[in-house]
């Protein structure tokens, strides 16, 4: 068994004893696979050992990994989830090569990402990516524009308003853990009362992931406890 089957074997069971700690139904989180920085190998032994989503912050590293994969192993099915900050020149790759983006923060990226998606592809799955501790070093829409940025998003054709993603600011200690990833919560509550059917809380990483499953995440996103320690250029 290689090193990242073994990892992702510890990680769906730390993930499992998390969602049964919140009295959670066993397939409702998604783990998502964080493979930013490792090449197209590490994701074809992660898809050995059963993992089908990965995500991913780098454009241009993204795009050659994608298609190493589908190269090596035409017939394998991987969901590709982009996760970086997206600027407005690197929408159209985005829109032809990804099954989901939950780092959309404002409308104009989001209007291009409906404008370029190829006609023949399911709709793009959309997260609106949320400042919730309201860092100055982070992307994200205010907490306060939430409700209104995403009416205006469902708006859109060719893409499927999903839900919402955050990074909080790390903290220590559960108890402090669960007060952001609540906060997003919320927030989708309003979203929903306010008419829209939204499904997908994405949040949660290695060192949060607890707190987010019990604050009703959806998706988590981890990365180095599946593939080790990243090493960026």
């Amino acid at each position: 068994m290689s090193s990242i089957s073994q990892n992702l074997q510890a990680v769906r069971a730390r993930l499992a004893t998390a969602v049964q700690a919140a009295n959670r139904p066993a397939e409702s989180v998604q783990l998502l696979a964080v493979s930013k920085t490792f090449g197209p190998d590490a994701v074809r032994e992660a898809a050995a050992a059963g993992q089908r989503a990965f995500g991913e912050n780098y454009l241009q590293e993204a795009l050659d990994k994608i298609a190493a994969v589908r190269t090596a192993q035409p017939e394998l099915l991987l969901e590709w989830h982009f996760i970086g900050p997206i600027q407005s020149n690197k929408t159209r790759p985005i829109a032809e090569h990804f099954d989901w983006v939950h780092s959309v923060d404002r409308l104009k990226i989001a209007q291009r990402l409906s404008d370029q998606r190829p006609e023949g592809m399911a709709p793009l799955s959309i997260c609106l990516q949320v400042n919730i501790s309201g860092e100055d070093s982070k992307s994200g829409v205010a907490p306060h524009e939430v409700v209104a940025l995403a009416r205006e998003i469902a708006q859109l054709p060719r893409l499927r308003l999903r839900g919402l993603m955050a990074i909080p600011e790390p903290v220590e200690g559960l108890e402090q853990q669960r007060v952001p990833h609540r906060r997003l919560r919320e927030l989708l509550d309003e979203c929903r009362a306010a008419g829209l059917a939204l499904d997908t809380l994405s949040m949660g990483m290695s060192a949060d992931l607890d707190a987010a499953v019990l604050e009703g995440a959806t998706i988590v996103r981890i990365g180095t406890a599946i593939f080790g320690q990243r090493h960026y250029a």
